[in-house]
């Protein structure tokens, strides 16, 4: 019967346990990302230390995501989530322990930081495999990436207004508390999941071998290049309004900690409509047009963030910024998941997460120091214009790799070979990169099979 729903992916026992738990810990994580920011400001008073903080704490995943995306093509994944989850737990508990002991100072966060960071280099492309052997691959696996998604904004939504709340009435600790006990969720669900053998295992080669060999294959292969390229830059540029977002709400007329968390709901609001216009999608085909749009509107969304003061103007602007910024990565990694061959997912997904979280540190700590510099709002605007910039860039190459996507869509059996009628047509043909068979990229053809890609 699940089946017939909207939202096939919910049709997997495993990935409904894996949704649920998620739902709760990614709650407590957010919780603790506000307290973090709020509790560094509060101590420094300064957007420079935030920008160290935050970089802490994805500077592991630059250096590496890439030895964990081979050790996960070559381990049982399952097993290595549960361990990170329960490293993660110990450090959140850890941190609100510190808290409430009153002894707490700006270099412990920053370590404990830095710990979170190696954990989560680990555990994202873990976990992005992970779906895959809950949910299998094609339509399912990008509504499981679409909802996972869902839940992630959701609590993006809740968890700062809820953090707002225990900051203005208790303290940091209380956050950090809150994170710690959230594990039990995802580990409980992770435990009752009944998985099938693990089905792609990476060809026995040499561990560091293995490395180079995931490199070589995301840079000949163009749309995953490209796709890759976008992100980093981004995600770079996305930290911006992440490493800053205390100042601007500490700037606001009465701000202060409940002001930043409405405005970081707000951008979790806008990245949820995002989740639920993924997750109403019945198939990735089209996905490409979307990466090209989005990067341009969210960049739009920092530059008026930098023009306004009004604490409305502000948090409706984040939400259209956090709507965009949501599509732009989730349809990325829908469509690296769809297009990238099975044995090298794991290393694949770690450069996808070197390009997000890796590459936000350098991000946020160029952030800091250009606000320290220049300004908040002139940093923004910078910020801004460089995602339009590269929305342009991608739009340009955007045709070129939709031509080479195709005939891996169509092997897969996400679009039907084409039915052509030729007006002005030149057949181009385009092998597949994965060792698929020859399909055909199209200039000006008309099908009833295959509208977009």
């Amino acid at each position: 019967m699940l089946r017939l729903l909207p939202l096939p992916a919910l049709a997997h026992r495993n990935f409904r346990l894996y949704l649920f738990g998620q739902g709760v810990s990614v709650l407590g994580t957010w919780m603790q990302q506000v307290a973090v920011a709020w509790m560094v400001y509060c101590l420094t008073g300064s957007s420079l230390w935030l920008g160290f903080v935050g970089f802490a704490g994805q500077i592991p995943a630059l250096f590496i995501s890439p030895v964990a995306g081979a050790l996960v093509d070559r381990v049982n994944r399952h097993r290595l989530v549960l361990l990170t989850q329960t490293l993660a737990m110990a450090l959140a508990l850890t941190l609100a322990a510190l808290t409430f002991s009153g002894h707490i100072a700006v270099w412990q966060l920053i370590i404990l930081n830095l710990l979170s960071g190696v954990v989560n280099a680990f555990d994202i492309p873990a976990r992005q495999f992970l779906l895959t052997e809950m949910v299998g691959q094609g339509d399912d696996l990008a509504n499981a990436i679409a909802l996972n998604s869902s839940i992630f904004n959701g609590a993006r939504l809740i968890g700062p207004a809820l953090a707002g709340f225990l900051l203005a009435w208790t303290n940091a600790g209380m956050c950090f508390l809150a994170n710690g006990i959230s594990y039990l969720a995802v580990l409980g669900a992770l435990l009752a999941m009944r998985l099938p053998p693990s089905r792609f295992m990476a060809a026995p080669s040499p561990f560091l071998g293995g490395i180079g060999e995931g490199f070589a294959y995301a840079w000949r292969f163009g749309p995953i290049r490209a796709v890759l390229l976008l992100s980093g830059l981004v995600g770079m540029a996305a930290m911006a309004s992440t490493t800053l977002l205390p100042v601007v709400a500490s700037a606001m007329p009465h701000g202060g900690a409940s002001t930043l968390g409405l405005l970081t709901a707000a951008t979790g609001a806008g990245a949820l409509v995002g989740t639920v216009l993924l997750a109403a999608r019945k198939s990735v085909v089209g996905l490409g047009k979307w990466i090209a749009i989005s990067p341009a509107l969210f960049g739009l969304g920092l530059v008026g963030l930098s023009l306004v003061d009004s604490l409305w103007a502000s948090a409706l602007l984040l939400g259209v910024a956090g709507f965009a910024l949501l599509l732009v990565m989730t349809a990325s990694n829908t469509v690296l998941q769809t297009i990238v061959e099975g044995n090298k997912r794991g290393r694949v997904m770690s450069l996808f997460t070197m390009a997000v979280t890796g590459m936000a540190p350098l991000g946020g700590l160029l952030a800091g120091h250009l606000a320290d510099q220049v300004g908040v709002a002139i940093t923004l605007r910078l910020a801004g214009f460089t995602c339009v910039a590269a929305s342009l860039a991608f739009a340009v190459q955007y045709p070129r790799l939709r031509a080479q996507t195709l005939p891996i869509y169509i092997r897969k059996g996400i679009v039907r070979e084409p039915v052509v009628a030729v007006s002005r047509a030149v057949s181009i043909p385009v092998l597949a990169r994965d060792g698929g068979r020859p399909g055909l990229a199209l200039n000006g053809l008309h099908t009833s099979d295959h509208r977009e890609s």
